[in-house]
């Protein structure tokens, strides 16, 4: 067994674990109403989309999501709350000590003695949820778990759905003919179907995408045919999948929760990887973080 694969058969273990700590550090979180700024680089900025979603629609208060790189200095939040893994990567870092003169930080990390951590007003860190691979599962969806768990979703539920998830057979096998993936997302699950496209990527090499299900019309759909699947993280709108079986593309409707349906992708793709003889603890040109000189070259 990969390590990746071990690290996706602990996810139900470590939601529970998250879930419990979003109790504890309920001070910490963002209060009802707080205007937050999520940022976070790579898979940390998918997930950040996924709980501001999650905290807006839920009327929990108005939350963006920003690539660490890309966030607006000139607005005003009440909290920003800056995601990462390692604590180390290096726009994460940059964006967190822009912003401290003005307003609060909060991480949410992994490691809680590192460098971002140490920049932070507040810090909530899941050290039971650190992985050693380069692709990131567990860490990123015990993210979700936490501000779910905060916001008063069921989360022991959800953990067991994830946990059956991992010994039902999956919706599709990684010796068929395949050209395309593409997610789709509603809602939260937007961001959850953006980093189930950049797991397809990193652990299989493969063409893969991601779009709010109503967007697919809108262009993207002009490339699929056969060997195109469409795997939709949260139920379809009326009409759109029979507008997907006429291209000739194959559909997979989801079975559960979306983040349960993100499990089901992660074990798919690190199937596919080991088919196409590709090794998904060791993914091509990327590291475990991305950490820069002072010239933006990998340091």
């Amino acid at each position: 067994m990969t390590v990746v694969e071990e690290e996706i058969s602990s996810q139900p273990q470590v939601w529970r674990q998250a879930a419990a700590l979003a109790r504890s550090v309920h001070d910490l979180l963002p209060a009802p109403g707080e205007r937050v700024a999520f940022l976070g680089c790579g898979t940390s900025y998918y997930i950040a989309q996924a709980v501001a979603a999650s905290r807006e629609r839920g009327g929990h208060g108005e939350s963006d999501a920003f690539a660490a790189s890309e966030l607006p200095l000139h607005r005003h939040y009440d909290l920003a709350i800056a995601l990462s893994r390692s604590g180390t990567t290096t726009e994460v870092l940059d964006a967190a000590r822009a912003l401290r003169p003005e307003g609060q930080v909060l991480v949410i990390t992994a490691d809680s003695d590192s460098p971002l951590a140490r920049e932070a007003d507040r810090v909530v860190a899941m050290p039971f949820a650190d992985e050693r691979s380069v692709v990131q599962t567990r860490f990123a969806t015990a993210t979700v778990a936490l501000f779910r768990a905060a916001l008063g979703d069921e989360m022991p539920r959800v953990a067991a759905d994830a946990g059956r998830a991992l010994v039902e057979p999956l919706p599709l096998e990684p010796t068929e003919r395949l050209r395309q993936l593409v997610f789709l997302g509603r809602g939260a699950s937007v961001g959850l179907a953006r980093e189930a496209a950049l797991k397809a990527r990193e652990a299989a090499g493969a063409w893969s995408e991601a779009y709010p299900a109503l967007e697919y019309r809108h262009g993207p759909i002009s490339v699929a045919e056969r060997g195109t699947v469409v795997w939709a993280l949260a139920q379809l709108p009326a009409g759109l999948a029979g507008e997907i079986e006429e291209t000739g593309a194959r559909i997979v409707e989801p079975s559960s929760d979306p983040l349960v349906e993100l499990v089901r992708v992660q074990r798919f793709v690190v199937a596919l990887a080991l088919h196409r003889g590709l090794d998904p603890d060791r993914p091509r040109h990327l590291n475990r973080s991305v950490v820069l000189d002072h010239d933006g070259q990998p340091g």
